[in-house]
């Protein structure tokens, strides 16, 4: 754990962050935290949260990020879902939502990013703990690995908790890991996506576990600064999410030209599937760096495509990742043939096996025979080759057709002016469904219905492209950040008898 760290045009040397996560795990054992312990974290992307996760790492204790856009009544409840015995904080956030913070529950305020202000005598300050503690000289315990939420169909996310897991699990995740992000020693990485996300956090540990890693860690993306911290540091790995892609591709020509990305060798891209044509177009910029994962934060990643398959095969998710078995199954659970659409079932036994907390029966209803699903539907090829069609619970059948709302929304998130999308059902006296989408706008930016299908139309058969749009100032949310499809829906379903 001797990354070379980058962070705010400042370089941390690998021993004097290795001593600082050190001297960490002893501030969290002053404060009584041990391997049976949960601490929650609501920090914003620096070193001093990547510290933290690794210093509870080392003591075997469990991480819980949260999201740090969240309000008053979302992180109470995580903070009481959780069972945290330690919440760290950064001060602004702390300031601001204190009151949310469960009676009892010890609390530290870290320093925030760009905040000049002084720290609030209210709390203990993380950094005068770590630094006044000594190096901690105990052995690295087996490590746990964070407690990460997930969206569910009520609304409230549920909490992923994974039993201890054997050295070999621990091997075999991170080999995994490893394979998914490129990751090698002497890497130069780049991670400017919300540490807080499942994947950006797995991101960051799997890196810091490198021989002679560098990562250069960002507060947030930024598409242009991209392009000259690549040329700057000769960054080697990066990982970026498909409206990255976007807002690269949108950049001015002229300044695409201007810098030199020659030194990139991998690009991780993983959470939601990359159109294929945005793909392409960062293939034929970058060249056949990227590689695609899907996978979840309960089951882990199971697919993986090269930039080569990609090309060759356009939409695809790729083959199954080592030590990974998938399934296409139908609603009763029978196996389909190749190119038959159903539930995506996978097992991979090298993978620790997880509840989610308080509610071990949502997890059990996953399974079969040893296989879980997520819901998601998607097909297999004859050479094993895994296509997402969508999530079962967002399908819409209108006249008898089944029409999965993600195909729509990967393109219409590509139109000019549009910044986040969603499409879902709506009720249709004669065909059961409609489709509606729900369009948010870029800041400053005026579209029109007309113009939005006439996009779609353009580049989807006609009964894919929504009879109705809204336009949102922000779309609604859940704990988790994804958009919350079912807000949309239920003012069109109030006072039917069945809703979607």
């Amino acid at each position: 754990m001797k990354p070379t760290l980058i962070f705010e045009d400042r370089t941390l040397a690998p021993d004097a962050f290795f001593e600082r996560v050190m001297r960490a795990a002893s501030a969290l054992q002053a404060l009584g935290i041990g391997s049976t312990d949960t601490v929650a974290l609501m920090m914003r992307n620096s070193p001093t949260v990547l510290e933290a996760m690794l210093a509870l790492r080392w003591l075997g204790a469990t991480w819980c990020p949260i999201n740090w856009h969240f309000r008053h009544d979302e992180l109470a409840y995580i903070l009481t879902d959780c069972g945290a015995s330690l919440f760290i904080a950064d001060t602004p956030l702390l300031r601001e939502l204190h009151a949310a913070v469960p009676a009892g529950l010890r609390t530290v305020q870290a320093a925030a990013p760009g905040d000049r202000s002084a720290p609030d005598p209210r709390w203990p300050q993380w950094e005068a703990l770590r630094d006044a503690a000594a190096p901690c000289t105990e052995p690295q315990r087996t490590p746990r690995g964070p407690m990460l939420y997930t969206s569910g169909t009520t609304g409230r996310p549920k909490g992923i908790r994974r039993q201890l897991p054997t050295a070999e699990q621990v091997a075999r995740t991170l080999e995994r890991s490893r394979l998914c992000y490129g990751a090698e020693p002497g890497m130069r990485a780049l991670l400017n996506a919300p540490i807080y996300h499942s994947a950006p956090n797995a991101y960051a540990t799997t890196v810091s576990q490198v021989e002679h890693a560098t990562l250069l860690i960002e507060q947030r993306f930024d598409a242009e600064r991209t392009l000259q911290l690549i040329e700057r540091h000769r960054l080697t790995h990066a990982y970026l999410v498909p409206t990255m892609y976007v807002r690269l591709l949108r950049l001015p020509d002229a300044v695409k030209r201007r810098h030199d990305l020659s030194s990139m060798r991998l690009v991780s891209s993983t959470g939601s599937a990359c159109p294929p044509d945005v793909k392409r177009a960062m293939i034929d910029w970058w060249g056949p760096v990227f590689t695609e994962c899907y996978g979840s934060s309960e089951l882990g990643y199971m697919t993986r495509v090269t930039s080569a398959e990609a090309l060759e095969r356009p939409g695809t998710a790729g083959r199954a990742l080592p030590d990974v078995e998938l399934q296409i199954r139908d609603d009763a659970g029978r196996a389909l043939a190749p190119g038959e659409p159903g539930l995506i079932y996978a097992r991979q036994p090298g993978l620790v096996d997880f509840t989610y907390h308080g509610n071990d029966a949502a997890r059990r209803a996953m399974e079969r025979d040893g296989f879980l699903t997520m819901g998601d539907v998607g097909t297999l090829d004859r050479d094993g080759y895994l296509f997402i069609v969508d999530r079962a619970a967002d399908m819409v059948i209108s006249g008898g057709v089944n029409i999965y709302p993600a195909e729509i929304e990967q393109v219409l998130i590509g139109m000019p002016g549009v910044h986040d999308c969603a499409v879902f059902g709506i009720p249709h006296d004669e065909y059961g469904e409609a489709l509606a989408a729900a369009v948010q706008p870029h800041a400053g930016t005026v579209l029109a219905a007309p113009a939005v299908q006439a996009f779609l139309r353009e580049r989807l058969a006609g009964y894919k492209v929504p009879a109705t749009i809204t336009f949102h100032e922000a779309l609604p949310r859940e704990d988790t950040g994804k958009i919350f499809k079912r807000r949309l829906r239920e003012p069109y379903w109030a006072g039917r008898d069945r809703r979607v």
